[in-house]
């Protein structure tokens, strides 16, 4: 059985990389249920201006609807017709097809400046179900392709779409020169990568804050581990812990003024909270056994963290206030890396069976525990800011990728790199 250190390293020796450029470096191949998958179509958007388009803003919106894996997108090439408006819509050409929503839509103006309009159309009634019209730049067709597919989404299912959202990863690349780490940011559809920061020592533990425009990560640049804080706008960071020992696992409170984190300055891993503005560090935890990997909870009030005090790892919970404490697992030998969905009731965590590593989730109240992976070696699950899906990094032969699997486990997302290796994903907060 791993302890709770070698689970950590484990997690830490294999990274992500979707490269710096704006192509798209990961690969997407789903596995889903298309019998309980959305039947939809969408029709690609006239075009009605100078030049070409910068992008196939329909192609973008599919591609969204296909890898949330609710939605079964008809092939452009099955359509009767391909209208751009409403009122063009003709409902038999669509039945016939057995789709139940239609998209249309059109750009007009120029590469440089346009606005789109697009409609969402109910097959069964013919109900225009939303419409929406937007003004954009030239640098941003892709992210109002997304805006168009948050829409959609949320039309339909009732949850805010997460397709303008965004991901940090760490990235490990071997070259000639030896082993090079990267801290990413890129788009939810693995286009748009950024690196924000590159090093020949290791990078862990990306955290997003609330805002969504600051981070905190753990760097080795400075010979031993420390946490940083960092404007991923502006690129300006701060060195915030730099004790003896451990400085690890940062995670930002509901209100962004607090971190909570694993330090071992004391001669012990304890869980520790920063107050950022005043620097006052609160030491919560009073253990000898290893205490790690502490998340907020969506209440603002609770912390949950992986300790192995009672002979194995588990998940516990401990008020900030009163230092209460409880544990929260307690089905199998090996539970951490936990983290609680937004509405708090339910527990996502790495659940060790027979040997394998997988995705789980926790039903709080009622305590049953579900495994969504079918892979072996998954490790650092985090939770889209609608609660409707779990990334997360695996392992296949000696490679690691990252996956996405959604909430009921029904639809399986691989996300391969075709550069270096990739490990701890960071699903952001909602940016719009």
């Amino acid at each position: 059985m791993l302890s709770i250190f070698k689970y950590v390293a484990a997690s830490l020796l294999v990274m992500l990389s979707m490269g710096a450029q704006a192509e798209q470096l990961l690969s997407i191949e789903i596995t889903a249920n298309e019998a309980s998958a959305v039947p939809i179509a969408v029709v690609p958007f006239a075009y009605k201006g100078s030049g070409s388009p910068k992008e196939d803003i329909a192609g973008i919106v599919q591609a969204d609807l296909a890898r949330s894996g609710v939605f079964n997108p008809l092939d452009r090439n099955r359509m009767l017709s391909r209208p751009s408006q409403p009122s063009d819509i003709v409902l038999r050409d669509w039945r016939v097809l057995d789709t139940d929503y239609v998209v249309v839509g059109q750009v007009a103006g120029s590469p440089q400046q346009a606005q789109i309009d697009f409609a969402l159309v109910e097959v069964q009634t013919g109900k225009t179900v939303r419409t929406k019209s937007s003004r954009f730049s030239g640098s941003d067709w892709r992210s109002l392709a997304h805006a168009v597919s948050d829409n959609i989404y949320e039309a339909i299912t009732g949850f805010k779409g997460v397709f303008s959202t965004e991901v940090l990863y760490i990235s490990q690349v071997q070259n000639q020169s030896g082993r090079m780490y990267e801290l990413q940011k890129a788009d939810a559809d693995g286009y748009g990568a950024q690196t924000i920061l590159r090093s020949r020592e290791p990078i862990m533990s990306p955290a997003w804050a609330p805002d969504g425009k600051h981070i905190a990560y753990v760097s080795y640049e400075s010979s031993r581990p420390a946490i940083y804080v960092q404007n991923v706008l502006t690129g300006s960071k701060r060195q915030v812990t730099r004790y003896r020992g451990i400085n690890g696992a940062p995670d930002w409170s509901p209100d962004g003024r607090y971190l909570t984190m694993t330090l071992s300055k004391d001669g012990n891993p304890e869980i520790y909270v920063l107050e950022l503005q005043t620097g006052r560090l609160t030491r919560l935890t009073r253990h000898f056994a290893i205490d790690t990997e502490p998340r907020w909870a969506p209440n603002g009030k609770d912390i949950i963290f992986t300790s192995d005090r009672g002979g194995n790892p588990q998940i516990y919970q401990i008020n900030v206030a009163s230092k209460q404490l409880k544990r929260l697992t307690y089905e199998g030998d090996y539970n951490a890396r936990g983290m609680l969905t937004a509405d708090g009731q339910h527990l996502v965590m790495v659940h060790k069976v027979n040997g394998s590593f997988h995705v789980a989730v926790q039903d709080l109240k009622y305590g049953e525990v579900r495994i969504l992976t079918k892979t072996r070696l998954d490790e650092s699950p985090t939770v889209a800011p609608n609660s409707q899906q779990i990334m997360f990094a695996t392992q296949e032969g000696n490679r690691g990728l990252l996956s996405i699997v959604s909430m009921d486990g029904r639809t399986r997302i691989r996300l391969p790199s075709r550069v270096g290796e990739v490990r701890e994903p960071s699903w952001s907060p909602f940016l719009r």
